[in-house]
């Protein structure tokens, strides 16, 4: 992948997902169990199995239970340290307190466990009380390279606005990490969002035409990647 060309990342739930994504030029996978509760870590042996089926970059989601709260710190970081072991090296994590504030306690005791790996920060920061606050409490945290935001809870169509506005700040302390926009996500968004400067997008249920029951196509991502680079 050239320096300058957009990242698309897809949702993988196994090998057959995974296979039809990079078929159809996926950059990267996400994995996830569980798409009824919005993404779930998925087994190590699914992950070692997706691994061994594709040779593009693999995010692991590490959520163990639906909504934004850590819930078991400590299993979960079982669950990092049992990917880890099996050649994880790239992760997805985000966990709020009921006040809406980054959970630095459980976001710190995962990122270390990672010890050095990338990682995304999920839509949690669209759940926040202050994403401004959030990006500038997380700015030092060791392998934050991704922000996954629609800019709104509601999707993109509510948050494209607040997407071109946080565009306009990469570089300032807290806007160094990408952002990766997913969440209701449509091709018809990608003109304004490209003319942003944006350069990565994050496609699910795009990639699957006939529904979350249905296997990634490789067709329709094909024409995700085709859009992007257009």
């Amino acid at each position: 992948m050239s320096s300058n060309r957009a990242v698309l990342e897809v949702i993988a739930l196994d090998e057959e997902d995974a296979v039809a994504a990079q078929t159809g030029g996926a950059d990267r996978l996400e994995l996830v169990t569980d798409m009824a509760a919005d993404g779930l870590t998925p087994s190590t042996a699914s992950f070692a199995a997706i691994r061994a089926a594709v040779d593009i970059p693999l995010r692991v989601m590490l959520r163990l239970a639906d909504g934004f709260a850590a819930g078991d710190v400590d299993a979960l970081a079982g669950r990092a340290e049992e990917l880890r072991a099996a050649g994880a090296d790239e992760f997805v994590l985000g966990f709020l307190t009921a006040d809406g504030d980054p959970d630095l306690v459980a976001v710190e005791r995962l990122v270390a466990v990672l010890d050095g790996c990338r990682w995304t920060f999920h839509r949690a920061i669209d759940r926040a009380a202050d994403r401004d606050g959030l990006r500038k409490r997380l700015a030092d945290l060791p392998g934050l390279d991704t922000y996954l935001t629609a800019g709104a809870a509601t999707g993109v169509d509510d948050g494209l606005a607040t997407l071109t506005a946080e565009a306009a700040r990469t570089g300032e302390p807290g806007y160094e990490p990408q952002i990766l926009v997913g969440g209701g996500l449509r091709l018809d968004h990608l003109p304004v969002l490209r003319a942003a400067g944006l350069t990565a997008f994050h496609i699910g249920g795009a990639a699957r035409p006939r529904g979350w029951t249905a296997p990634v196509s490789p067709e329709a991502v094909r024409t995700w990647r085709e859009a992007i680079d257009a």
